[in-house]
């Protein structure tokens, strides 16, 4: 749904652009001056026919983007009332962290794994494992969106659809299924600091037998309930590495 419109709109500007170039180099041809001509050429003036050509067809596109564009993502933003898997997924300088929701309330059955920023070598090339968000194939999928310090924004690259992460604010993912196993690739999409070329992900779309043993293996590593809200940078006073009951207490 969004290729074909990404595809479809560059169609129609294309076909616009190749109409006003034509119409461009037609006048600079047309209306050339020519030998032995002098001074300044007929000047014309409110034409109405063509003043309401280039006033009614921009009108006309922008119009048509706009509901095309509404249409679409009003589908893709209807989020799944009972998805089969329920993800949060927490942007943070300069890593993500994953939590698999359980279905307790308080989220005591949920699993997760923490991130670190991705190491380089001197040429650029990405040589630490990097943090992996991994879903099963042909099941609905919902993803919660949450920042610990700055504005990020969560960009599975193939999936052609970003989403802003603001602190303080929840916000969710389009809800989706994904049908094809394989590794995609993810990264922050809103400039966050001096690492955010290095705030990358991968997501692997799996099997619903490898999605459990990936669950099992989170479980049987002690990765288990909500992530401590300790983790929460917002918390910790600039500099410091506490947080202010702990300053207080020194």
């Amino acid at each position: 749904m969004v290729a074909g419109l990404w595809v479809n709109s560059w169609i129609v500007l294309l076909v616009v652009g190749v109409i006003t170039w034509g119409l461009m180099g037609w006048a600079a041809i047309a209306y050339r001056r020519r030998k032995g001509q002098v001074g300044l050429p007929v000047q014309l003036r409110y034409n109405m026919p063509i003043e309401i050509f280039y006033t009614v067809v921009p009108l006309i596109l922008v119009v048509g983007f706009f509901a095309f564009t509404a249409r679409d993502q009003t589908i893709l933003e209807t989020q799944y009332e009972e998805p089969d898997v329920s993800i949060t997924a927490i942007g943070k300088q300069w890593s993500w962290d994953f939590q698999y929701d359980g279905e307790e309330e308080d989220n005591s059955d949920a699993v997760w794994t923490m991130g670190v920023q991705a190491q380089t070598d001197e040429q650029g090339n990405v040589i630490s494992e990097l943090p992996t968000l991994v879903l099963p194939v042909d099941k609905t999928v919902k993803i919660h969106l949450q920042s610990r310090d700055v504005i990020h924004s969560f960009w599975i690259i193939d999936f052609l659809y970003k989403k802003d992460m603001v602190p303080g604010r929840d916000n969710n993912y389009w809800s989706f299924t994904p049908t094809r196993e394989g590794t995609y690739a993810g990264k922050c999409a809103e400039l966050c600091g001096e690492y955010h070329s290095m705030m990358l992900f991968n997501v692997e779309v799996v099997s619903d037998a490898e999605y459990q043993d990936y669950l099992d293996e989170l479980r049987a590593e002690g990765q288990t309930g909500d992530i401590d809200d300790a983790l929460d940078r917002q918390q910790n006073l600039p500099g410091t590495g506490g947080s202010a009951e702990e300053e207080g207490d020194h």
